[in-house]
């Protein structure tokens, strides 16, 4: 009877907690919902208990620790490693009339001073600190953080403190000692990407107590992944701009070199572009990140250094013209787009000529076991990239998440990939590649099938049989051909810095006509679009327009106001009452006070001009 009545008063605390906790998604962040572990999280944070959270980019980690922190009596300590990070999640907090402070490196002594003052008058709930600033001077601000009420602690990036992470981050390690230091305090760590390696290393450096894990899903169904050969690829990125001049979006490319001269040309076809790399003076770089953030700048053209403080939600686009070094980083780089959850697209240009490249970056000096791994993950890399499976199955596969053979939102699974016998073109590019010796690269074999008469073209290989017997074939084909080919192991790439292509041991029997060979014929590429629901995409840009208005005036990004998932609910559901515009994600009680007569007026007139009425009840809430 006693246990009964134990596990009663337990429920009910839970069932307080969650109540209370729905109270603020919704009047402080105008939320209906969670999704994803957050409930859960939540609830375990309540209880005081340490816990590891794993949660795809743009799923709403924030929210796990800063709904505790409304909860809790003190202060919320928040590690963070980047000052744009700090900067963002602090704006979009006060925007939201939670008052938050952070404590780097831009601001001044009198700055520093007030935030001392706000933390001993108990008038700040979240404050936001580098692990430096945290740890370093001899402890001091840990001294300091003593004489506080301190209720949590909560780890962002915490794939930082794990060499095996992407992002590793020495300064990060010393955090073990805060579970020494503050026993009694729970600690929360957060990560986007982490594979099971950089896991295990994550709770194994930071010392957390019995620490509750929780794994969301990997998977970020709103994006469309999509990896096109390199050739002529300036031309193709501009032939895609071109369609999406109104998208911000983020080009990354391996140098500093590279990212300057994109920049510059893009800047010079009429492009709004700006680049970001570490031959930049510190002050330039972020002049040209809040220019992205602020919507002022469309395009970053950028090394990886870029964006790991970015919670920009309106990119439309990531571009890879280089290719990433594992698949850690290209899940975190491509999770930058459609943080809102509308649709957005992630293009990466691939040439095996990238892998050799990078294997020299992979090689870490007399440390042979994280080569071997740095060389094993860049291999699966180009693995997803040659593969002519699903892509985002690849993905989720690397993470150890089981995933249906068709996502219907990446290329392969888009393009409607049909296979048909395709041996006797299997059988004309085995040949050309055995007449050529083994010798040639893949535009030279291509050329060559196809008869051209450049001057590049060897004489003497123009007397060969196969000269020219792939002309009825256009050369994209050709080069889709090759690549499934290479695919499937009948081909090889081999060599250096310009790779050839050579037979393999399976392309003995295709040539002697005892295997065939089915290749995949690509037909009705689908468009992508925001929302596959109607919308009004006039009224949706009118609102972008105030939007941008307001956030000028507020000095913050424009998305910190809104996302353009709140803009593109009220194009689509269309309120006609305050009432009607509380039920549209995004708007809490402060931005509704704020913010709501002013939308609700746009909507209002584009709706009394064109007769439509309000479609609220047609809305599922949702996050």
């Amino acid at each position: 009877m006693t246990f009964k009545l134990k596990k009663l008063t337990i429920n009910l605390e839970n069932y307080n907690i969650m109540q209370t906790s729905n109270q603020i998604l919704k009047t402080k962040f105008g939320y209906e919902s969670f999704r994803f572990n957050q409930e859960d999280i939540i609830k375990t944070i309540m209880q005081k208990r340490d816990a590891f959270v794993l949660m795809p980019t743009g799923g709403g980690k924030s929210l796990c620790y800063q709904i505790p922190a409304l909860l809790f009596d003190g202060l919320t300590v928040v590690i963070s490693p980047l000052i744009a990070l700090m900067k963002d999640q602090v704006d979009a907090l006060r925007l939201n009339g939670i008052n938050a402070a952070y404590m780097n490196s831009s601001l001044d002594t009198n700055e520093i001073s007030d935030i001392y003052e706000q933390l001993n008058r108990h008038e700040i709930k979240l404050l936001y600190v580098s692990p430096e600033r945290l740890l370093g001077n001899n402890q001091l601000f840990l001294v300091f953080l003593r004489s506080l009420n301190i209720s949590l602690f909560a780890i962002d990036e915490a794939h930082c403190i794990s060499h095996w992470g992407h992002d590793f981050r020495p300064e990060y390690r010393l955090l073990s000692s805060l579970k020494r230091e503050f026993s009694a305090v729970p600690i929360i760590a957060l990560t986007a990407t982490a594979d099971g390696l950089t896991r295990d290393d994550i709770l194994d450096k930071l010392k957390l107590k019995n620490p509750v894990v929780f794994t969301s899903s990997f998977n970020r169904p709103n994006i469309h992944y999509s990896v096109e050969p390199k050739r002529k690829m300036y031309e193709q990125i501009l032939i895609y701009l071109k369609k999406h001049r109104n998208d911000s979006g983020i080009i990354y490319v391996l140098s500093r070199n590279s990212a300057q001269k994109m920049a510059d040309k893009l800047k010079a076809d009429g492009f709004s572009a700006k680049p970001y790399h570490a031959g930049l003076s510190g002050d330039k770089r972020n002049k040209h990140q809040e220019l992205f953030i602020k919507d002022q700048v469309k395009i970053i053209v950028a090394t990886i250094a870029f964006g790991m403080g970015i919670n920009k939600s309106n990119v439309r686009f990531v571009i890879h013209a280089d290719l990433p070094k594992n698949i850690e980083s290209y899940y975190q780089e491509t999770g930058r787009a459609g943080r809102d959850g509308l649709k957005s697209e992630a293009i990466l240009f691939y040439s095996g000529g990238d892998v050799i490249k990078l294997k020299r970056f992979a090689m870490v000096e007399n440390n042979p076991e994280q080569t071997r791994v740095m060389l094993h993950k860049l291999s699966q890399m180009a693995t997803l990239c040659e593969s002519n499976a699903c892509r985002r199955r690849a993905i989720l596969n690397y993470f150890g998440e089981q995933a249906p053979d068709s996502c219907d939102n990446c290329d392969v699974c888009l393009t409607g990939r049909e296979k048909f016998d395709g041996t006797v073109i299997a059988q004309k590019a085995l040949s050309a590649v055995a007449r050529l010796e083994n010798r040639f690269g893949l535009t030279y074999v291509v050329d060559f099938l196809r008869g051209s008469k450049a001057e590049k073209i060897s004489e003497t290989h123009k007397t060969l049989k196969t000269y020219g017997i792939g002309k009825d074939i256009s050369k994209e084909e050709w080069f889709r051909y090759f690549k499934d080919l290479i695919s499937f192991n009948y081909l090889k790439q081999v060599g250096s810095e310009y790779p050839v292509l050579a037979l393999t041991e399976k392309s003995r029997n295709v040539l002697l006509g005892k295997e065939k060979v089915f290749l995949v014929k690509a037909v009705a590429k689908k468009e992508i679009t925001l929302s596959e629901m109607p919308y009004e995409q006039e009224l949706f840009d009118k609102l972008k327009i105030v939007r941008t208005d307001l956030a000028q005036k507020e000095n913050v990004p424009a998305y910190l106001v809104f996302s353009d998932a709140t803009l593109l609910e009220l194009s689509t559901y269309l309120p006609q009452t305050l009432e009607e515009v509380r039920k549209i994600s995004g708007f809490g009680d402060i931005k509704l006070a704020k913010y709501g007569k002013i939308f609700l007026e746009v909507v209002f007139n584009y709706c009394a001009e064109r007769k439509l009425a309000s479609k609220i009840n047609e809305k599922i809430p949702k996050r």
